[in-house]
């Protein structure tokens, strides 16, 4: 049964670091871009970076841009967001979504409605 599942996320005083993790079983990345998204509370989920499956193409939220890094390694079906200078309005539930590419494309979808699978997502806190 295809699942993402998200780890990595904490309580993080601002200024810190934190590395979110995007597993993937029961299908292949190679087949697969990636966004991450977050919800805060009382806001819209919002994007806030892609990587496609090729991993040779990826994009920021502005907001993030410059402080976070996407990355993936397909030998272990697995998508990273690493997450650096961190702010208290980055504290979020943060998602991992997977939408249907070719084999290692270098096309990523930025609309949420083409995201088929979803982690259950963690939790990032950024609070002194």
């Amino acid at each position: 049964q295809p699942q993402l599942v998200e780890s990595g996320g904490g309580l993080v005083q601002p200024g810190g670091s934190l590395r979110l993790s995007c597993a993937a079983s029961g299908f292949t990345l190679d087949y697969y871009a990636i966004g991450w998204f977050r919800q805060a509370p009382g806001k819209d989920r919002e994007g806030v970076s892609y990587i496609s499956s090729s991993g040779g193409s990826t994009n920021y939220a502005d907001s993030v841009k410059g402080r976070f890094t996407i990355s993936r390694d397909n030998a272990k079906n697995t998508v990273y967001l690493q997450m650096n200078s961190l702010k208290p309005e980055d504290t979020a539930v943060y998602y991992c979504a997977a939408a249907s590419t070719s084999y290692r494309s270098p096309y990523y979808p930025e609309a949420e409605h083409t995201y088929y699978y979803w982690g259950q997502g963690t939790q990032v806190t950024v609070s002194s």
